[in-house]
């Protein structure tokens, strides 16, 4: 196994030298750091990541937190944050809750046990009952993608959900809607909030019976939650869904009750993922930037550890848009 001794040998350095330059720390001038990176791409040296972090306390790893990787939300966050990690030199441990909050909760309490630099968690679904969890944690940790209240002890960077549900709400109107329904995930209150905003602005009520929770966030779970707006209230001109992919299964029971999107019913979806640009007819959606809000969440994470502190505790909004596509129509049909 090629040491760190023989690179300082065939680079002619010492070997606190070599560790200077692959922890990027210490004095080193770009002429011998140049040499060390050549002397250890000839040896193929790779550096003893266990011996390290026993040595230094850090492992240059950062955990990560997600739901599921499933479908399009999460996988990009996942990748955005890997990517970012892997520029600064990190590398990135993942865990999946499942949407099972007992697993999550194993998870994270073996992880506060574990040697990770650092702690990101998106998303709060199944996790915000265990943050006491995390409570001596030795090491920062951030949320993002936070929908519910925000717990005061950490930083949070996530979407201005509620502003989310006003934009969808805003277009409908804008449209000429007034009776509307809405097909929803139960942690999605902030997004069902900003949508009955749009309307009160109006002088208009979308009563609580107007709001359909779905089984499940899938198309599957949209089907039903629409179908069952849509046998409650035959009138109605529009539906609100808080995931895309309750929006899909929307255009499916909408195609199933005979009704033509958007002369009928305009439907308007949430998340903006990729899917719904190739769906028949292609869907208004809210988008949301799930890589800004990943990238600026490690971002600052990675100050924190440079810093050898905790982020301070504050809350980051990023703003959504919509984006029109051909799923809404003016409420009369023309």
């Amino acid at each position: 196994m090629v040491t760190m001794q023989d690179v300082a040998e065939r680079a002619g350095v010492t070997k606190q030298t070599v560790s200077n330059v692959i922890r990027g720390r210490g004095a080193v001038s770009p002429a011998t750091a140049a040499r060390v990176r050549a002397a250890i791409g000839e040896l193929g040296y790779t550096p003893n990541l266990v011996a390290r972090s026993l040595a230094t306390g850090a492992t240059r790893t950062v955990g990560l937190f997600v739901p599921t990787v499933t479908g399009s939300f999460y996988p990009d966050i996942v990748e955005e944050v890997e990517d970012v990690l892997d520029a600064n030199g990190y590398h990135l441990l993942l865990c999946t809750t499942r949407l099972d909050g007992e697993r999550a909760k194993r998870h994270l309490a073996g992880l506060t046990s574990r040697s990770v630099d650092a702690l990101l968690i998106a998303g709060d679904r199944d996790l915000i009952d265990h943050l006491p969890l995390l409570a001596e944690a030795s090491f920062p940790v951030a949320l993002c993608a936070w929908e519910t209240d925000a717990p005061d002890r950490f930083p949070v960077v996530t979407i201005d959900y509620e502003r989310a549900g006003y934009l969808a709400g805003r277009h409908l109107r804008e449209l000429g809607h007034e009776r509307v329904a809405v097909l929803a995930s139960p942690d999605h209150g902030p997004r069902v909030a900003g949508f009955r905003r749009a309307f009160a602005a109006d002088g208009l009520t979308v009563p609580d019976a107007a709001v359909h929770t779905a089984s499940e966030p899938t198309p599957a779970g949209g089907f039903a939650a629409a179908t069952a707006a849509l046998t409650a209230d035959p009138t109605i001109t529009a539906l609100f869904a808080t995931h895309d992919v309750l929006a899909l299964g929307a255009l499916e029971a909408a195609r199933a009750e005979g009704r033509s999107v958007p002369r009928d019913l305009s439907i308007v979806g949430h998340d903006d993922n990729p899917e719904v640009g190739v769906a028949r007819p292609a869907l208004t959606s809210v988008a949301i930037p799930k890589r800004e809000m990943a990238r600026e969440a490690v971002e600052l994470l990675l100050r924190a550890l440079t810093r050898s502190g905790s982020p301070a505790n504050s809350i980051q909004l990023l703003r959504p848009e919509l984006v029109v596509r051909d799923s809404t129509g003016p409420a009369d049909g023309r």
